[in-house]
């Protein structure tokens, strides 16, 4: 059976809200054009899902509306007709949404029968395989939805994820979980309906090493109860210092380091779904895991692999949360670390990891080269064309460790808020040396594609993969 999903920028709900929710108290009607994300395996249930990403918002205008009042909204089908042409040609899919000022976020037999027209005219005029969804946002900000699959079936929305400085979470039976005995001391900290989400989510461990290892190893106990592992690398004795809960026979057979990260999660007994990927992330073979997540936990020191997230964080909107650590070592008789851990948060409307310039668009260049053809890149490398060979970089346990929480930290204040209303921060550098934080902030390249143009954010599944070339 099908499962579905929905996207919601924040800027879109924003929008949509001051549209429809209105003093006079009547209800308003908007489509929303989607971006899909079509995932053939669910890794977590085995079953078909679609995820829908809001990308454009068309509110039915005034003039269309043929009576209104707190309990019913009808009107004539032009601006449907209008926006169902727009799906076809930009290839997305339309969402109806109305408010319920009076009521709760539940769908009337009304809307049953109304929106089992209104597919029937979509399908007539986009093909029979045209879906629709719908969703009712209420003056209290609850929203609920549905996919449409045929006049006489619908399938209610799994999550509909609403993601900005902040990320709401909307599902049925939200509030009615029983928080586990293990979690009890969190909610006395953040309450049962934290703990609630976050064993809703998704969520995308990409790299498993200092930070990767450290990230995976403190999900479950947050009470994540659904993580998959991307990691093409094995265990060496190098890695013995940081990669939590790597052992010397790890390290002595080779085993991949996804292996050793899944068995330690499975060893917890706290009820963990972990899913592993040994293979870099921009394999296909990885595409369904990826997409199915709704968090991503960036912990790659590669560029290539960084630039692919930065891509795919705006075309799903599904937020990642990018790591890295810098140590510099000084050469003097009294050898001194500086020490710069930092979390940068890509999601639509904030600044990318190039035009901040995290990413080496060459370095990427050359480790795709390495990885594709490694008899050239070697030819390359001994002409000098190959940059970053050169000694590994250094790394401490207690540094990858403390990013690794700083990062969980931004997430939690997003779906929580316990820093307060200005408390997400887009990127934050801690200086180690210095026992300082910082904000950092940046302003989009006028010419980036990703970030200074809203014009990829929700697109979703595009061809060739984030309009990379392959």
């Amino acid at each position: 059976m099908i499962t579905a999903s929905l996207v919601l920028q924040e800027r879109h709900l924003n929008h949509l809200q001051e549209f429809l929710i209105h003093r006079d108290g009547v209800e308003r009607a908007a489509y929303i054009l989607c971006g899909e994300s079509v995932i053939a395996v669910d890794p977590w249930t085995a079953q078909p899902h679609r995820k829908f990403i809001s990308y454009e918002i068309l509110p039915v205008p005034e003039e269309d509306i043929l009576s209104s009042s707190p309990q019913h909204i009808t009107w004539n089908t032009k601006s449907f007709v209008y926006a169902l042409k727009l799906a076809q040609e930009k290839g997305l899919t339309v969402a109806l949404i109305h408010s319920h000022p009076e009521g709760l976020a539940e769908f009337s037999d009304q809307d049953d029968t109304n929106e089992a027209d209104l597919l029937e005219l979509a399908q007539h005029r986009n093909g029979a395989e045209t879906k629709l969804l719908s969703v009712v946002v209420t003056s209290g900000g609850d929203l609920a939805g549905r996919l449409w699959l045929n006049q006489w079936q619908s399938v209610p929305l799994r999550l509909t994820q609403v993601v900005g400085d902040a990320i709401r979470l909307h599902y049925p039976g939200r509030g009615n979980g029983l928080t586990s005995p293990v979690f009890q001391r969190q909610s006395l900290a953040f309450g049962d309906a934290l703990n609630q989400d976050l064993s809703t989510l998704c969520v995308g461990v990409v790299g498993c090493g200092g930070t990767g290892s450290a990230t995976a190893m403190l999900l479950p106990k947050m009470g994540f109860r659904k993580i998959a592992l991307f990691d093409p690398d094995f265990v060496e004795e190098s890695n013995l210092n940081r990669l939590h809960g790597a052992t010397r026979s790890d390290a002595d057979a080779k085993r991949p380091k996804v292996d050793v990260v899944v068995r330690s999660l499975i060893e917890l007994g706290i009820d963990v779904q972990v899913r592993g990927y040994q293979s870099w992330l921009g394999d296909p073979g990885c595409r369904d895991a990826l997409k199915s997540c709704d968090i991503i936990f960036g912990c790659t020191d590669d560029h290539a692999g960084r630039l692919l997230l930065n891509r795919f964080a705006y075309y799903y909107a599904i937020p990642v949360f990018d790591m890295g650590l810098a140590l510099e070592v000084s050469t003097s008789d009294t050898p001194q670390t500086k020490a710069d851990g930092r979390v940068t948060t890509l999601v639509p409307g904030h600044t990318c990891l190039m035009c901040r310039g995290i990413i080496n668009p060459v370095a990427a260049r050359d480790e795709v080269l390495k990885r594709n053809n490694p008899v050239e890149y070697e030819r390359r490398k001994a002409e000098a064309y190959v940059v970053g060979e050169g000694n590994p970089s250094p790394a401490v346990v207690l540094f990858t460790t403390d990013v690794a929480i700083m990062a969980i930290e931004e997430l939690v204040h997003r779906l929580q808020g316990f820093r307060g209303e200005a408390g997400s921060v887009s990127q934050r550098v801690r200086k180690f040396h210095l026992m300082t934080d910082r904000r950092q902030t940046a302003n989009p390249n006028s010419y980036c594609p990703i970030c200074s143009s809203s014009e990829c954010w929700g697109r979703g599944d595009v061809s060739p993969f984030l309009d990379l070339v392959e």
